[in-house]
Parts: structure tokens; C-alpha cells; sequence
């Protein structure tokens, strides 16, 4: 089994860790006190909000690029071009869609980036629902090469006593 799709999976899984590190250091001044300003405030108040949306987005939309994923794992096509790519493409989005959200306040451009995401996810799926339409079409074939085949041996075999084959 490959496990070329391992990699994008993983990247994915390293851009949440580091949002949980990241999250967890923006709230030291709230929760331990670590870095408050002077006034006793919170200098990245502003943006916990942001980060927080950001990591709970990671287990939205993803949860079905996982699923994808290890179908192809399992499948044995993680080696196949186009979901490797569209793998790549959903990460490297979602990266752009962290960034955004956690930097700007830009909705319609986080939305822009969030349909790459989207598309890329779903293009796998099409990608798996035809090559499981082309693979279910080729099953069909050789099982009706094997039964031709198999109807015909039972005809060209003599018949033991009872019916039994020699």
C-alpha cells in the first residue's frame, strides 16, 4: 500500500497543532497571566477569536478529505495523480484559509479561499464515486468473461455416473 497521501493528511494535522500552540499562547495572559500588558489586558484579545474559529474549522469540512483519503489509502489508489494533487490543493487552501481568517478580517476573501477547499474535497470524491463506477463496470465484465467461461467448461467435461464430473 502507498502512502503518498500520507503526507497532505499529515501537513493538515500539523497546521492543527499548531493552531492548538498558537491558541493556547494568545490565552496565557488570560488564563495564566503570562505576557498581560501593563493594564492587565490582553494584547491578543482581539485575535483569539479568529484563531478559535479558525481551529474549529479544522474539524468541519476536513473531517470529509480524511475520509476520502483513507478510502484511497485502502483502495490502494493513494498513488494516483489527480486526489494526490486535489490532496495537496485542499492543504495548501487551507493554509490560505488559516492565514486569512487569522489575519485579516476579509470575509469575502476567506470564502474565496474556503471554495478551493470545498472544490478540492469534493473533486475527490467525484474522483472516487467514477473510479468506482469505471471499477464496478470492469467487476461486471470479468465476471461475465468467468461465467461464459465457466458454462462452457461444464459443457466440454464428461459426466461420471449420478451426474458427477470426471
Amino acid at each position: 500500500m502507498s502512502n503518498s497521501l500520507i503526507y497532505p493528511m499529515m501537513a493538515h494535522i500539523g497546521l492543527t497543532a499548531l493552531l492548538y500552540v498558537l491558541l493556547t499562547v494568545v490565552r496565557a495572559p488570560s488564563i495564566w497571566g503570562l505576557g498581560r500588558r501593563l493594564d492587565g489586558s490582553n494584547r491578543w484579545a482581539n485575535v483569539e477569536p479568529r484563531i478559535s474559529a479558525n481551529l474549529s474549522n479544522q474539524f468541519e469540512w476536513p473531517l470529509f478529505f480524511y475520509v476520502a483519503c483513507l478510502i484511497l489509502l485502502l483502495e490502494q489508489r493513494a498513488v494516483e495523480r489527480l486526489p494526490l494533487l486535489l490532496a495537496w490543493v485542499f492543504v495548501a487552501g487551507r493554509l490560505l484559509h488559516t492565514y486569512v481568517q487569522i489575519f485579516t478580517t476579509n470575509v469575502r476573501l476567506r470564502g474565496i479561499v474556503f471554495t478551493v477547499n470545498f472544490v478540492a474535497v469534493l473533486a475527490m470524491w467525484l474522483w472516487l464515486l467514477l473510479a468506482g463506477l469505471g471499477q464496478a463496470a470492469h467487476d461486471k465484465e470479468v465476471l461475465e468473461v468467468v461465467r461464459c467461461q465457466s458454462v462452457t467448461h461444464e459443457r466440454a467435461l464428461p459426466l461420471k455416473t449420478f451426474g458427477e464430473r470426471v
